[in-house]
C-alpha cells in the first residue's frame, strides 16, 4: 500500500515550470515566437530570465547583450529537445559514444589460454548430502562434486531451494518472482545428461537466482519499480543464456532497490539475513539477501556505484565485480552505460571464479558492444605469495571518525577501521608484504554526476510522464529527485567530468604500476573510484561485529586482473574462515 500523501495542485505547478524552463515540455509555435522576440517562454517568464537563472545553475555569468543573442539559440535548442522527444528510445538503446576502460597504449599481458578450475585447495568442509540444511549452505565448487556424481541430484537441491525460497523469501523479502517450472525442467534434464555422461562442468545442475534486472523471456521483469511491475521482455538477457549453456537452474528473479539504489522495493525492503531488523543493503539486495540465506546457490548481481560491494558487506557474502566490459550487459536494465558491471555473489571466492568464467567474454549476436575477451587464467594452486600487493594508505591511517556525525556513527567508525587493520596484519601473517599506495590526486568525487546524467537519460520518459510519482523512496537521496536535479547538467560539463576521468584513469594507471592486486576499506573513496575507471574488486566478510553482523574488506586490482585479485582474495578466506559461517534463520 502507498502512504504517501498524493501531489498537490501547487507542486504540480511548480513542476511544470521546472520542466519547461529545463525544455522539459516545449512551447507552441506562437509562445515560442514571443520567446525569440525577448517575450514570455513556456513557463512564464521572459526567455533572457531564465538564461540568467541557468547562469546561477551552471556557476557561469553572462552580460544582458549575450543573453539576448543566446535567446532565439536557446528556443531553437528547446525545439530539438520537444523534436528528439518524439523518438520512442527503449532503455536497451546505448549511446553512440562508448566507455572504454584500456587507455590509449596501455598494454597487457600476453594472451594465455584460460586455465579450468581446478579442484579446490581450501580445507576441508564438510557436507552432509542427507541433511538439508548442510546442502542449502554449501559453496558451489563443494556442491558441483555432489551433483556430478549422483550423490545430489540437480532436482533434489532444486526442489530444496524453491522450498527455502517459497518458506524464507517472504520474511527476508528478497523474492519478486519464482520460476519453479523452468527450473524443474532445467534440472531434470541436467540430471538426465549427468547420467549419460554429458557433463557440462561445475556449474551444471546448481540452482541460482538473476537480480530482477536481468530480463527473462516468459517472466516479468520489474527493475524492483512500481511503473515496471507488470513489464515483460520477449528476450532471454546474455548472463542467463551463458549460465542456461554451463547447465545452470534459473529458480527465482531477486529484489532489487527499485531502478537499482538501496534495498527498498515495490513489495517492501529486503532483509539482512543476520539481522532481520536491517535492509541488506543494495542494490542488489535479494542476490546478496538469498545467497547468504542459503535460499540459492549463487546469484548474479549489478554494481555502478557500490551496488554488489554493498550488500555483500551487510549480509556476509562474496562478491565480484568484474572489470568494465567483461561481462555482457546484453538484457539487463541499463542505469549508467559508461559504469554498469554485472558479476557473481557467491558464498565463496571460489564460486566466483567459477561464476565469472562462464558468464564473461562475447557472445555473437548480443547488443552490448563494450564486452570484450581477455583471457581469464584461473589457477587457485597458484602461490599467492608471489603477488605483490598494496594498500591504500589513507583507509588505515588517519583519524577513523573524521566526518562523523554523532557519537554513535564515530564508535562505529572506530570499530569498521579496527577491522580493517586486523586484515592487514592477518596478510602479513600469511607471509605477504604490503606496500602502502596513494589513490589519484584529483576531485574523482566530483565526477559523480556523470552517473546522474546517464540514469537520468535512461529514465527520461520516466520523470517526463510524471511517473516517477509511483516509486515508493520519494526523498532527497531517491532517483525521483536525482532524475529531475540532473536536467540541470550542462553538455558541457558532463563532457569535462569525462575528461578529468581520463586522467584519473590514467593516474590510477600509474598508482597500481608493479602491483598485482591491493587492499581497500569497502566503503573508501577507492569505491566511487574505481566504478569510475572500471577496475575490478573482489568483497569478502572480514569479521563479525558484536551484535553478530559481517564486516568486509576489499581486494582490487588491474584492468582484466581478476585472477590475481581472486587469488589473493581467496588465500585470506581459506586464513580466516569466516566465509564459512552462515546466519541462523528458523
Amino acid at each position: 500500500m502507498d502512504d504517501r500523501s498524493p501531489r498537490r495542485p501547487a507542486a504540480d505547478a511548480t513542476r511544470r515550470t521546472f520542466l519547461a524552463f529545463l525544455g522539459g515540455l516545449g512551447a507552441s509555435a506562437p509562445v515560442l515566437a514571443k520567446a525569440l522576440a525577448g517575450g514570455q517562454d513556456g513557463g512564464g517568464a521572459p526567455m533572457v530570465e531564465n538564461i540568467r537563472a541557468a547562469e546561477v545553475l551552471s556557476g557561469l555569468e553572462f552580460t544582458d547583450g549575450e543573453r539576448q543573442l543566446m535567446a532565439e539559440g536557446v528556443a531553437e535548442l528547446r525545439d530539438q529537445y520537444r523534436a528528439l522527444r518524439q523518438v520512442d528510445v527503449a532503455n536497451s538503446v546505448a549511446p553512440a559514444l562508448r566507455f572504454d576502460p584500456l587507455l590509449p597504449g596501455m598494454e597487457l599481458d600476453a594472451e594465455r589460454p584460460p586455465v579450468s578450475p581446478r579442484p579446490s585447495v581450501e580445507p576441508a568442509v564438510e557436507i552432509d548430502p542427507d541433511d538439508e540444511e548442510s546442502l542449502a549452505f554449501a559453496p558451489v565448487h563443494r556442491l558441483a562434486p555432489l551433483v556430478a556424481s549422483g550423490a545430489v541430484s540437480s532436482e533434489r537441491l532444486t526442489r530444496l531451494y524453491l522450498d527455502r525460497l517459497e518458506g524464507l523469501g517472504p520474511k527476508l523479502e528478497c523474492v519478486i518472482t519464482l520460476t519453479a517450472d523452468r527450473a524443474l525442467e532445467q534440472a531434470k534434464s541436467a540430471d538426465a545428461e549427468i547420467r549419460a555422461g554429458r557433463y557440462r562442468g561445475p556449474l551444471h545442475g546448481i540452482p541460482w537466482g538473476a537480480k530482477d534486472l536481468l530480463s527473462v523471456a516468459g517472466y516479468p521483469t520489474t527493475w524492483g519499480a512500481r511503473p515496471f511491475r507488470d513489464q515483460r521482455i520477449d528476450h532471454t538477457a546474455a548472463v542467463v543464456r551463458r549460465l542456461d549453456d554451463a547447465g545452470a537452474v534459473l529458480v527465482a528473479k531477486l529484489t532489487l532497490g527499485a531502478l537499482a539504489w538501496g534495498d527498498v522495493w515495490f513489495g517492501g525492503m529486503t532483509r539482512n539475513p543476520w539481522n532481520l531488523e536491517q535492509g541488506s543493503s543494495g542494490s542488489s539486495a535479494g542476490s546478496a539477501s538469498a545467497t547468504a540465506a542459503g535460499l540459492v546457490g549463487f546469484a548474479i548481481g549489478s554494481e555502478t556505484w557500490g551496488s554488489i560491494v554493498s550488500p555483500s558487506t551487510r549480509c556476509g557474502t562474496t562478491g565480484l565485480r568484474p572489470t568494465f566490459g567483461r561481462v555482457s550487459r546484453d538484457g539487463a536494465m541499463a542505469l549508467s552505460w559508461s559504469m554498469d558491471k554485472l558479476g557473481p555473489i557467491c558464498r565463496s571466492v571460489e564460486d566466483c571464479a567459477l561464476v565469472f568464467d562462464a558468464i564473461r567474454g562475447v557472445n555473437p549476436g548480443e547488443t552490448d558492444a563494450t564486452v570484450v575477451d581477455r583471457p581469464f587464467a584461473w589457477d587457485p594452486k597458484r602461490e599467492f605469495r608471489a603477488l605483490r600487493v598494496g594498500y591504500v594508505k589513507a583507509d588505515f591511517e588517519g583519524d577513523p571518525t573524521e566526518g562523523a556525525e554523532n557519537e554513535e556513527q564515530a564508535t562505529a567508525m572506530r570499530e569498521g577501521r579496527g577491522f580493517d587493520l586486523a586484515v592487514l596484519e592477518t596478510l602479513r601473517t600469511m607471509g605477504i608484504e604490503l606496500v602502502p599506495m596513494e589513490l589519484p590526486d584529483l576531485p574523482f568525487s566530483a565526477l559523480s554526476f556523470i552517473l546522474s546524467a546517464e540514469a537520468a537519460a535512461a529514465f527520461d520518459d520516466l520523470t517526463r510522464s510524471g511517473r516517477d510519482d509511483e516509486l515508493v523512496r520519494q526523498v532527497a537521496q531517491a532517483w525521483p529527485n536525482v532524475f529531475r536535479q540532473a536536467r540541470t547538467i550542462p553538455a558541457v560539463e558532463y563532457v569535462q567530468a569525462n575528461r578529468v576521468r581520463t586522467l584519473v584513469m590514467e593516474q590510477m594507471a600509474q598508482r597500481l604500476e608493479g602491483l598485482d592486486a591491493y587492499v581497500s576499506s569497502s566503503f573508501s573513496p577507492n569505491l566511487l573510484l574505481t566504478n569510475l575507471t572500471g577496475n575490478p574488486a573482489v568483497v569478502v566478510p572480514s569479521g563479525f561485529r558484536a551484535d553478530g553482523t559481517p564486516t568486509s574488506i576489499t581486494f582490487g586490482g588491474n584492468l582484466y586482473g581478476e585472477e590475481k585479485v581472486l587469488l589473493l582474495a581467496m588465500a585470506y578466506q581459506h586464513a580466516t574462515g569466516y566465509h564459512l559461517k552462515h546466519p541462523g534463520l528458523a
